[in-house]
């Protein structure tokens, strides 16, 4: 009976590790995006994203644009780089679309 409920209880940690989703975010500056040209750059985070290192401006990505979308997200690779280094490095891409 011991066995049977470490076995589900694995399985519905291995479940809920495998099935965690990526986060993403997305913001409107001015009315938004009125073209397709897009900028990306990474961000880097120590500790699981609580220390910056280094981070994008997303101002100095649109080059001065007064309307463009701001999109964030932590993508399979960085998602995987986090996991290889068992989040102390944490890294997330910003996307500028203007």
């Amino acid at each position: 009976m011991k066995t049977k409920i470490m076995k589900l209880a694995c399985g519905a940690l291995l479940c809920a590790w495998v099935l965690t989703s990526c986060y993403s975010y997305t913001s409107v500056v001015g009315q938004g995006a009125k073209g397709n040209q897009q900028i990306t750059q990474w961000n880097h985070y120590l500790i699981g994203g609580l220390a910056p290192v280094g981070v994008s401006d997303s101002k100095v990505m649109a080059g001065g644009a007064t309307d463009y979308t701001v999109f964030t997200r932590m993508t399979f690779v960085n998602g995987l780089i986090s996991g290889l280094t068992s989040g102390i490095y944490s890294p997330t891409t910003t996307t500028v679309t203007k």
